[in-house]
C-alpha cells in the first residue's frame, strides 16, 4: 500500500525547527508568501508544534485558503530524542505503539487539525524490532484516518531503510535526511528512493555547503540563471534532481524569492540547461556521481 503526496510538484517545504516563540509568526509569513508544505515535529526540544498550529490558523484566517490546500508534516520522536526536563507529548513508560498513538493525538491538538498529511519517524530506534513496532503503529494511524502517509528521517544506512521498506505494509512515502558530505550525500539511498518512488527530502541543504555556495563559480552560475543568490541555485539543483529541500528561512524577502524560484521551475524555466551544468555544480558541492 502506498499513499501519494498531495499537491503539485516541485515544491519547497517550510522547516520550523529552532524557531521557538517566533514559530507562529514565521509559519504564517511563510504561508502568506506562498509555501503550502510545512514540516514540524512533536518534539518540544527543537520544535514549537503548537506555534506551528497557531501560525497555520493565522494564515488561513488571512487568505482565501483552506486547510486541504496545505501539506502538514510532523514527526514522532522517541524518548531518546526528547528532552526529559520538558513535558513529553506521550507517556515515556508506555509501550512504543502507545507512545506513537499519544504523540499523534498531541500533534492533532497542537496543529488544530483533524488529520496529518505526513507522519515521519524522527529516526530509527537502536533496535530494528523497536523501529518496526513504531512503524506498525504509524500504519495503524493511517488506517484510522488520522494520517495520510508515513516516512522516516535520519536514516543513513541503506540496509536499514531496505529492511523497513520490506517490512512495511504501507510503504514509506518520504525519507528525510541531512544532505551533507559525511553521508556521501546519500547517493545510494537517493537512488533507492528513486527506484521505489519514495520522496527524498533534504535538510541542512544550505548549511552543509556554505563554502561551495560562496565560491565565485557558484555565484557566476546563479547570476547566469537570473537568481539573486547561490542559495536559490542550491534549491534549484535539488529540485532538478527530483528531491524536495526543507527551507527554514526567517526572512520575508527570501521566502518570496524562494517561492518565485518554485514558480519559475513549475512554469518550465530551466535553471540548469543540461546535465553537464548539473554535474559542474554537483562537483562544486563534492558530489562525484552520475545525475540521479
Amino acid at each position: 500500500m502506498k499513499i501519494s503526496l498531495p499537491l503539485s510538484t516541485p515544491f519547497l517545504i517550510y522547516g520550523t525547527a529552532w524557531k521557538k516563540d517566533s514559530t507562529a509568526n514565521f509559519v504564517s509569513e511563510a504561508i502568506i508568501s506562498g509555501f503550502r508544505h510545512i514540516d514540524t515535529a512533536c518534539q518540544p526540544k527543537h520544535y514549537n508544534e503548537l506555534g506551528v498550529g497557531n501560525g497555520i490558523h493565522d494564515a488561513l484566517s488571512k487568505l482565501p485558503l483552506t486547510r486541504e490546500e496545505l501539506y502538514i508534516q510532523t514527526k514522532f520522536t522517541s524518548v531518546d530524542g526528547q528532552d526529559l526536563n520538558q513535558a513529553l507529548p506521550f507517556n515515556k513508560d508506555a509501550p512504543i505503539s502507545t507512545q506513537v498513538t499519544e504523540s499523534v493525538r498531541t500533534s492533532l491538538r497542537n496543529l488544530r487539525v483533524d488529520y496529518i498529511d505526513g507522519l515521519v519517524l524522527h529516526s530509527p530506534f537502536r533496535e530494528m524490532t523497536s523501529t518496526f513496532l513504531a512503524w506498525d503503529a504509524m500504519e495503524r494511524a493511517v488506517r484510522e484516518g488520522y494520517v495520510r502517509q508515513i516516512g522516516i528521517s535520519n536514516c543513513y544506512h541503506l540496509e536499514t531503510f531496505k529492511r523497513l521498506y520490506e517490512h512495511a505494509t504501507i510503504k514509506p512515502s518520504v525519507l528525510q535526511n541531512r544532505f551533507y558530505a559525511d553521508s556521501g550525500f546519500d547517493t545510494r539511498l537517493r537512488s533507492y528512493c528513486k527506484e521505489k518512488g519514495v520522496q527524498y527530502q533534504s535538510f541542512w541543504t544550505l548549511t552543509a555547503s556554505r563554502r561551495a555556495l560562496a565560491s565565485s563559480k557558484a555565484r557566476t552560475m546563479a547570476e547566469n540563471a537570473g537568481l539573486e543568490s547561490t542559495q536559490l541555485l542550491m534549491y534549484a539543483y535539488m529540485i532538478n534532481l527530483g528531491h524536495t529541500p526543507l527551507d527554514g528561512t526567517t526572512s520575508r524577502q527570501h521566502m518570496q524569492q524562494d517561492m518565485k524560484l518554485v514558480e519559475r521551475i513549475r512554469g518550465g524555466d530551466k535553471i540548469f540547461q543540461n546535465d553537464a551544468e548539473l554535474k559542474v555544480f554537483g562537483a562544486l558541492l563534492g558530489i562525484q556521481e552520475a545525475i540521479i
